[in-house]
């Protein structure tokens, strides 16, 4: 079995998010960077489905040199080997189609990512390789079982799951539940330097979005604290400010 995990290099959490050019351009100056967490959730339920010689995991990432610590994270978390796609990710047409075109290239059993990634949250690249690749595409699911032929993969609905049975390649979307990441050990993380790192060039793709301008948030306003005994005051304030009701 070979598993195709797709990871993203996102700013950590605990990151001050700034803007230069303008506010068209991600200010990347002091900013420590990380695996995608939902990818995380993805290569380590892939790493599991292999585990005992059953498999083999690539991860595979888009974006220039400046990935590849993060990649190597990925390898020191357990993939056996991993490949970049040398552009810089632009968004997400351009990051699938990568993805796709090198897929295409290989042969793999199934394909999986996060639900998002945690910079742009756009949940678009799991769907959008499923449809360069032609085959089918789950998307935010909960659990993943492999017999070898058959995947069965749950997903929560509205009002309960959804039980999916696929044959053949896919390509899923893991959230919180499909596995707990894993955190790297010493010898997972020596091991990392010296495991497989292939770069590909990117395929020539016309250029369908382009960013406008970033925003930050607006800062949070000042709080208005009522006296438990001013109901009233209270249901006038979230009628006429807030106006929530």
């Amino acid at each position: 079995m070979k598993i195709l995990v797709c990871i993203s290099n996102v700013p950590d959490t605990t990151t001050k998010i700034t803007f230069t050019n303008d506010n068209t351009q991600f200010n990347t100056s002091g900013v420590s960077f990380i695996v995608n967490p939902y990818d995380e959730i993805a290569l380590s339920r892939a790493i599991e489905l292999c585990a005992g010689g059953k498999g083999t995991v690539t991860v595979i990432n888009v974006g220039e040199s400046v990935t590849e610590p993060t990649i190597r994270k990925a390898l020191a978390i357990g993939a056996d080997d991993a490949v970049r796609i040398n552009a810089e990710p632009r968004d997400a047409y351009f990051t699938a189609y990568q993805i796709a075109e090198y897929a295409k290239t290989t042969d793999y059993d199934m394909i999986l990512c996060g639900r998002e990634s945690i910079d742009y949250n756009g949940s678009q690249v799991a769907a959008m390789v499923g449809e360069f690749l032609d085959i089918p595409s789950i998307s935010i699911i909960k659990k993943l079982d492999y017999d070898g032929t058959t995947a069965t993969i749950e997903r929560e609905i509205e009002g309960g799951k959804e039980v999916v049975s696929v044959s053949g390649k896919f390509i899923a979307s893991c959230a919180e539940g499909t596995a707990v990441a894993t955190i790297p050990n010493m010898r997972g993380i020596m091991s990392a330097r010296s495991k497989p790192l292939q770069v590909v060039e990117a395929k020539e793709i016309a250029q369908i979005s382009k960013v406008q301008q970033f925003d930050t948030p607006p800062p949070r306003g000042a709080v208005k604290l009522v006296p438990a005994d001013e109901t009233e005051k209270l249901i006038g304030l979230l009628h006429s400010e807030a106006k929530v009701i």
